[in-house]
């Protein structure tokens, strides 16, 4: 039998750092991106949880001729001119944060605050509101 002319070899410790370094530089641009948006998307979400809350405030309102004195009348009344449940779900949803949603009426901008508080959990500048 003849032997092969051709030397098996492996990879040597600086081409396997090399290559770690590479994938850190990589998953170091990336990362940052990636936590960004979900971040944003959990805000998006708010976003349409409280249009969609603020719609069903104006069917209870178009029905009743009044606004309700609490978001829970969404969900349960007992009231002859109620239509409800307004929400499909029958009940109501959380924030992203895993927080109430904040209802407050007459509001401060209009005939009706909605507003979550938020990544931070506090009213500022971070909160999702309807005006």
């Amino acid at each position: 039998m003849k032997k092969s002319n051709i030397m098996e070899r492996g990879f040597t410790l600086i081409e396997i750092l090399i290559v770690v370094a590479i994938i850190g530089l990589i998953a170091s641009l990336i990362a940052p991106n990636l936590i960004g948006r979900f971040e944003r998307s959990k805000e998006e979400v708010a976003k349409a949880q409280i249009e969609m809350l603020s719609s069903a405030v104006q069917a209870f309102m178009i029905d009743l001729g009044r606004y309700p004195n609490s978001l829970e009348e969404l969900v349960n009344l007992q009231d002859p001119k109620w239509r409800g449940p307004y929400l499909s779900k029958k009940s109501l949803p959380k924030d992203p944060w895993g927080r109430e949603y904040q209802f407050k009426c007459p509001g401060d901008h209009g005939p009706f605050d909605l507003y979550s508080f938020g990544p931070n959990g506090k009213l500022d500048d971070k909160s999702i509101t309807n005006w």
